[in-house]
C-alpha cells in the first residue's frame, strides 16, 4: 500500500522530512504545506536541493485540508514558543484531524493528556469526526526520554527510579530562531529572565508529556511533577554557527523534571544544554544517559549517541506514518502503535 503524504513545514527537519518521504518505497508526496510566502510556488524538489518532483509547495491551509492525502508530516517551529498565537498549532492539528487526515507531529502531543482535558477533547472530537489519529514525536522528548525507558524496564523485577538525561552543544546547529531566539542563547541574564518564562512553560509542557508517560507505561500514579533550572553564563565571547554570544550571556541550561510519589521522585529527566562544548565545563558533556535504579541496576551511558539529531526527528515521524494511518481513530501514542522500525532503509 502507498500513503499519501503532506509535508507541512520546510525547516531543519521538514526538508529532511521531504527527502525521506520521496525515498520511501511505501510514501508518495502529494503537498507541502509553507508558513513563508517566498517558498510559496516553489517545488518540493528544488526546497530540498534535487531536481524537480511535481509537488508545488503552498501557504494556503484550505488547499492542504483539500487535497486527498493520508497524513500531514507536522514539523513547524511549535506555536507555543513561537508567534502571537499559542494555540494555533492545537486548531491547525484539529482542523487536519476533523477532515479525514491522519497527523504526526513533532512538536509536541507525544502525551496530550499533559495539556489537560480541555486539549484532549479537542483532538478526540475532532479524530472521531474525521475518522483520523494523531501521534506526536520526536527525538527527546519523543523517543529517548519515553521508548528507551518503558523497553528496558522490561528486563527489570523493581524499578526504584528511571533517570535519563540529554547533554547536547548546539555550536553546530544553523538556527538563529531557535538557538538565539527560542532557546534564548546570547542574552544577558535580565533578559532571559523574562524572554525565558515563554519558553520554560512550553520546555517544561513538553517534558511533562514525557513524564506522564513513562508513569503511564509503568502503571504509576504521580502526584505532580517538579522542575527545576539553572543557567551558565560565557566568560568569553563565542562564535557559534547561529551567532555571537557576547561575553556575560547565558550560554548553558540545565533542566530537571521529576515525577514525584509522595517525597520520592520516581522518574527524573534532566536535560543540558550549551551553545558550544567548553561552557559549563562542570556540567556533563554531550552524551545520553538511561537509567534504572532497581532490581536489577540497568544503566546505558554513551558520549557520542547520534550525528544528525534533525535527520532523526525527521525520521522517527516518517516510519511511523503508515502505523498512524493505520490505527484507531484518536490519539495515539508510543503505548497505542507497534514499535515504529525504518523499513526499506537497508541498502544491500
Amino acid at each position: 500500500m502507498t500513503y499519501r503524504v503532506v509535508q507541512w513545514a520546510t525547516g531543519n527537519v521538514g526538508r529532511h522530512a521531504i527527502k525521506a518521504i520521496l525515498d520511501h518505497p511505501d510514501l508518495e508526496l502529494v503537498g507541502v504545506h509553507v508558513t513563508s510566502p517566498a517558498k510559496a510556488g516553489q517545488d518540493a524538489g528544488e526546497l530540498v536541493g534535487r531536481d524537480p518532483v511535481g509537488v508545488i509547495a503552498s501557504a494556503d491551509l484550505d488547499e492542504l485540508l483539500a487535497l486527498d492525502a493520508d497524513c500531514v508530516a507536522h514539523m513547524p517551529l511549535p506555536s507555543k514558543q513561537v508567534g502571537d498565537d499559542p494555540d494555533k498549532d492545537t486548531a491547525d492539528l484539529c482542523a487536519l484531524l476533523a477532515v479525514g487526515k491522519n497527523v504526526v507531529t513533532t512538536v509536541g502531543y507525544v502525551y496530550p493528556k499533559a495539556y489537560g482535558k480541555d486539549v484532549v477533547d479537542r483532538l478526540e472530537e475532532a479524530c472521531a469526526a474525521g475518522g483520523s489519529s494523531l501521534h506526536g514525536t520526536g527525538l527527546n522528548p519523543g523517543f529517548m526520554a519515553e521508548l528507551m525507558p518503558l523497553a528496558l524496564s522490561g528486563l527489570s523485577a523493581r524499578i526504584d527510579q528511571v533517570f535519563v538525561r540529554e547533554s547536547s552543544e548546539f555550536s553546530r546547529y544553523p538556527s538563529p530562531e531557535i538557538i538565539l531566539g527560542m532557546m534564548g542563547f546570547g542574552k544577558a541574564p535580565a533578559e532571559y529572565d523574562v524572554h525565558s518564562a515563554r519558553y520554560r512553560a512550553w520546555l517544561g509542557g513538553l517534558f511533562a508529556e514525557s513524564v506522564g508517560l513513562v508513569a503511564d507505561g509503568l502503571g504509576v500514579q504521580l502526584d505532580g511533577i517538579e522542575t527545576t533550572e539553572e543557567v551558565e553564563l560565557t566568560d568569553d565571547r563565542i562564535e557559534i554557527a547561529a551567532g555571537v554570544l557576547e561575553a556575560g550571556t547565558v550560554a548553558a541550561q540545565r533542566w530537571e523534571w521529576r515525577g514525584m510519589v509522595g517525597a520520592r521522585a520516581v522518574i527524573v529527566l534532566e536535560a543540558v544544554y550549551k551553545a558550544a562544548p567548553q561552557v559549563a565545563p562542570a556540567w556533563p558533556g554531550s552524551g545520553w544517559l538511561t537509567r534504572i535504579d532497581g532490581d536489577p541496576r540497568i544503566a546505558i551511558d554513551v558520549d557520542r549517541w547520534i550525528g544528525n539529531g534533525l535527520l532523526a526527528t525527521a525520521m522517527h515521524a516518517v516510519h511511523a506514518i503508515p502505523a498512524v494511518v493505520d490505527a484507531a481513530p484518536g490519539i495515539r501514542t508510543f503505548l497505542d502503535l507497534p514499535l515504529v522500525v525504518g523499513r526499506g532503509t537497508v541498502r544491500v
